[in-house]
């Protein structure tokens, strides 16, 4: 049974036992580009399970999910990518939800659209969204959600001008279908099985 699965008899805590955090950039200019893509799935899980993240806190648009067994706090940040971690230091601080129990959802340009790659900790990679999240926590231990967006076209292109684009339609397709995957394998994380969500879902 999905561990979404939502029972009016369960009881959780007021506060949120784990943070899922989509990197992104604020704006509708920004909407649809690749450097959006952990906004994108985040907005995913918010129309997939009917959550809301729509409330103004901690310096993001924040919507929580009630489980069984546990709460979910879904984040984000409207302080722009490079800033992320000011959002997702203040929510982690002000609920008291340790690094181990906070997940980000970025963006890759190593990674082919439609590959995931998921880890439990780890170095940013080059993603400054990620760079923030670890300067603010201090530890680089917490988990990572990675969607690849593809490398830019070639070594001139400017890597800016790259993340700021807009997928093209059959790679929207592939997203879409990458989105999906990613909620899956967020469903076995949340669940306590990092590990397990690695085996089946890295490309």
């Amino acid at each position: 049974m999905s561990i979404f699965f939502k029972s009016k008899e369960s009881e959780t805590s007021d506060f949120p036992t784990y943070i899922v955090a989509g990197l992104g950039n604020p704006g509708d200019k920004y909407l649809f580009t690749r450097h959006n893509t952990g906004f994108m799935f985040i907005d995913y899980c918010s129309e997939k399970y009917g959550c809301k993240i729509n409330k103004l806190k901690h310096k993001a648009l924040v919507g929580e999910l009630r489980l069984p067994d546990k709460k979910v706090l879904f984040l984000k940040p409207q302080t722009y990518m490079n800033n992320s971690g000011e959002a997702v230091r203040e929510a982690a601080d002000f609920y008291k939800v340790p690094p181990s129990r906070i997940i980000a959802v970025s963006d890759d340009t190593t990674l082919d659209v439609g590959v995931l790659r998921i880890r439990p900790k780890g170095s940013d990679g080059g993603q400054k969204g990620l760079r923030s999240i670890i300067e603010h926590l201090g530890t680089s231990d917490f988990v990572r959600i990675r969607i690849g967006i593809g490398q830019k076209p070639h070594p001139d292109y400017d890597l800016a001008d790259w993340v700021l684009s807009e997928f093209s339609n059959s790679e929207k397709k592939t997203l879409f279908e990458t989105l999906t995957r990613a909620s899956e394998a967020l469903n076995i994380i949340l669940d306590g099985n990092v590990a397990l969500a690695m085996s089946r879902y890295n490309g």
